[in-house]
């Protein structure tokens, strides 16, 4: 009767609590520096990405991180204006996902939304909802929307007219090592017009899709034309 225990206490080892530890000992390397998912809890990238995105991310995008920490064992290339990347932001490490604005070198200014690089203004044309496909945003509207042009990444835009935000600034030069980010949503977006320039170490990975979504205010209906959807 004594060894009736053992057996079970192996079995419980060899078909549940090995397989569980083996699993986590796989994916947790792989998620911390190859690639990962992170939901999105706040509106700062509408109309871009929604609350309720399940976002991809390639944390392959920009170099090899040394699994669990901000250190790069190789790094192949950096964030370039327009990626969406995701990052632990300045003070509070919080994650965080923002569009990158400018980088090391770059002079960037704001004036009453239009942003400033390096002297030139960045283009932006007025778009309706429609025609960006903006639906189910949590914000309030009014909302205008315009699309604009970093290099060669078009990309959607937001304001609210009617919520006071920072919409102006003077010019300042982006530090080596060091990136400005914004989020899609100009008026309602905790970015480096806050906590100011991200160093490129608290860069995880470059978002490029949503994997999928679900409405949150909707007894969370999917939206179904946001999964498997490349980002802008």
């Amino acid at each position: 009767m004594t060894d009736q225990p053992q057996p079970l206490l192996r079995r419980l080892w060899q078909q549940w609590l090995k397989p569980i530890i083996v699993v986590v000992v796989i994916i947790a390397p792989l998620r911390s520096s190859v690639a990962d998912w992170n939901d999105v809890p706040t509106q700062s990238m509408e109309p871009t990405i929604l609350v309720g995105d399940r976002i991809l991310v390639n944390k392959l995008a920009y170099g090899l991180r040394v699994p669990f920490t901000h250190f790069y064992a190789l790094s192949w290339s950096g964030p370039q204006r327009g990626d969406i990347v995701v990052f632990h932001a300045p003070g509070d490490g919080k994650r965080m996902a923002k569009r990158v604005i400018a980088i090391p070198g770059d002079r960037i200014a704001m004036r009453n939304n239009r942003l400033f690089i390096n002297g030139a203004a960045m283009p932006v044309e007025r778009r309706t909802a429609a025609e960006l496909e903006a639906n189910d945003l949590t914000d309030p509207a009014p909302h205008l929307f315009g699309l604009e042009t970093l290099d060669t990444v078009e990309h959607a835009v937001m304001a609210q007219p009617h919520r006071p935000a920072p919409r102006s600034f003077d010019e300042i030069t982006v530090p080596a090592g060091q990136y400005f980010m914004m989020g899609d949503n100009r008026d309602n977006s905790g970015d480096s017009r806050s906590f100011g320039f991200v160093p490129r170490h608290r860069i995880l990975g470059r978002a490029y899709g949503t994997a999928y979504s679900f409405d949150h205010d909707d007894w969370y209906r999917p939206r179904w034309s946001r999964f498997l959807r490349d980002l802008d």
